[in-house]
């Protein structure tokens, strides 16, 4: 009777035990920040970029009517192309090993605005079969200046320094602009067509997140991110 029970004991106690090499998962503690982008009053236009400077950019565009996106907003006035990021401290996390890219195509930068992080490498392709020049203006140490003749390989620079907003441009067609934000953890992320933008992963806690535009500045709010939850904030520029 006692041999019994003790096997038994010992067959409950194997299958209570954890598999070899499991380690359980803490519960998450972060959450989802999501929110929208709003442009109040009457909507601007944008300004019709002259291609005819360079014979070859107006051909690359034929038949296009090209502007300035300056100012990318619907008829509901949902804004596009603004840069959302948390301010603060966070704990250290990986920077990707895959780059980010800008191209260059029909003389236009695309995306017009992009998040990198800083230590993470930058791209610049050639799409078009011209010379192009890209050279950033930097306020903290993020500065470039080649050029990009047709054919030419990739530029890939790395942004060591955060900086709200590293301008890139290009010093032969004037109107070619691109805003990179240099930041040195995760949470940010560029509002889309429809003005909404979404940061995962965000550490629980009360936040402050900023949001920038080219010609509308810069906006700040307070949020409180709870695990697993998503917390909602909406930022409105007025003209």
């Amino acid at each position: 009777m006692t041999h019994r029970f003790v096997m038994l004991a010992a067959v409950c106690g194997l299958a209570a035990a954890p598999q070899a090499g499991r380690v359980a998962t803490p519960q998450s503690a972060s959450g989802t920040i999501r929110g929208h982008l709003q442009l109040a009053g009457k909507l601007p236009g944008n300004p019709i970029i002259r291609m005819g400077v360079d014979p070859k950019c107006a051909a690359l565009n034929a038949g296009k009517r090209v502007v300035q996106e300056t100012v990318m907003a619907s008829a509901d006035g949902s804004l596009a192309n603004v840069f959302v990021s948390l301010q603060g401290t966070f704990p250290p996390t990986p920077v990707p090993s895959t780059p980010i890219t800008i191209d260059q195509q029909g003389c236009v930068y695309r995306p017009r605005v992009i998040g990198i992080r800083a230590g993470q490498t930058l791209e610049f392709h050639n799409g078009d079969g011209l010379l192009h020049n890209v050279r950033s203006v930097s306020a903290q140490g993020n500065e470039f200046n080649v050029g990009q003749p047709p054919a030419a390989p990739v530029f890939r620079f790395t942004p060591a320094h955060e900086e709200l907003m590293l301008r890139v441009k290009c010093d032969i067609h004037s109107w070619m602009t691109t805003y990179v934000g240099v930041i040195s953890h995760p949470y940010f992320a560029v509002s889309g067509a429809e003005g909404a933008f979404s940061i995962a992963n965000v550490p629980a806690g009360t936040r402050t997140i900023q949001a920038w535009h080219e010609r509308y500045g810069v906006l700040t709010k307070s949020v409180t991110v709870k695990a697993g939850a998503v917390a909602t904030v909406d930022f409105t520029y007025s003209q």
